[in-house]
């Protein structure tokens, strides 16, 4: 074990002058996919070509980096380190392409996003046909994921950026406030008639609440805010596993009861049903909207584009909540 951490300890600059950045590649893309089948598909080689490349690294390196044996495929410890290093080396060398990008004034490029599906169907459409009007140069690709993923996907390069709820309190990621929304309550019209423009917690935990499923973190939000026992209240939950806000809106209309929406999901009601949202208590609390990226994240310029025109496509009376605001922790 010594004598492979010795290995190791230059390995990073074994990998920058030996290797090949097409081997680094393929060592990664295993890591994302952890088939090699997948991997060869999505790095647009044969698997035989990937598989090859792969053994050719361990021999050089002298070490055995993938346990073939395990199903899925797993890195060894030595493995994981050489990874790891493998991916800082090839960020790097992007670097480099980033600071040429800026020395141009371009904004090009892939652009990876995740986004969770609470905040996906109401913010999108305000920014996404601007965007791409603003910046063509740029290769868009958005993909809805629940924050346990979009942090996962991050870690594993499978991400430039995610777009959620914050604090996260995670030490690798790096959060960056673009909004604050407000958190309401939507009713039947028997509720709503009861109550003026605001409603209690406890009013609402007095007719039927509708949730999200367990493992949405506008679920966790919701529990929070109403001070519920997750443990103790089965019972409330909706087991539905999209993070569906309008199922939600939907079963409210037809079976009775409230539910917690988020402010941008108010340009999707009809008038009627805007007449059924009241805000939450005295000190409406409000949800955290950030841009997260890894510690060492590369494509800033294009971040920063993505998150200019984001800001320039909201409501004024969502900006506006960042003067007044009682965030709601996931």
């Amino acid at each position: 074990m010594t004598q492979d951490i010795t290995k190791i300890n230059n390995v990073y600059l074994l990998i920058v002058m030996v290797y090949t950045i097409q081997q680094l590649n393929y060592l990664i893309a295993l890591d994302r996919y952890r088939n090699f089948s997948k991997a060869a598909e999505h790095a647009y080689v044969s698997q035989p070509t990937l598989s090859m490349q792969l053994k050719k690294l361990e021999h050089d390196l002298g070490v055995t980096l993938i346990d073939r044996s395990r199903q899925p495929l797993r890195f060894t410890e030595i493995g994981e380190q050489v990874l790891e290093q493998a991916k800082a080396a090839l960020n790097e060398l992007r670097v480099i392409d980033d600071l040429i990008s800026d020395s141009r004034g371009e904004v090009s490029g892939e652009l990876r996003v995740g986004i969770i599906p609470t905040l996906a169907p109401y913010m999108i459409p305000l920014f996404l046909g601007g965007f791409l009007k603003r910046y063509p140069k740029v290769d868009l690709k958005i993909t809805e994921y629940k924050t346990d993923e979009i942090i996962a996907k991050l870690e594993r390069d499978g991400l430039d950026v995610g777009i959620l709820s914050t604090p996260l309190h995670l030490k690798s990621i790096d959060e960056r406030p673009l909004f604050y929304e407000k958190l309401l309550s939507y009713s039947d019209e028997e509720v709503s008639k009861a109550y003026g423009n605001r409603i209690s917690i406890d009013q609402m935990l007095g007719h039927k609440l509708w949730v999200l499923s367990e493992g949405n973190c506008f679920r966790n939000q919701s529990f929070n805010l109403c001070e519920i026992d997750q443990t103790q209240h089965r019972a409330l939950d909706l087991t539905y596993e999209s993070g569906s806000i309008e199922t939600l809106i939907r079963l409210v209309d037809k079976e009775g009861g409230t539910t917690i929406i988020p402010e941008l999901a108010l340009d999707t009601l009809s008038s009627d049903q805007i007449d059924r949202v009241k805000f939450i208590g005295e000190d409406n609390p409000v949800r955290e909207i950030s841009t997260v990226t890894r510690r060492k994240g590369l494509k800033r310029k294009l971040i920063d584009a993505l998150r200019e025109e984001i800001n320039q496509s909201l409501p004024k009376v969502v900006r506006e909540n960042e003067d007044n605001r009682q965030v709601v922790e996931i």
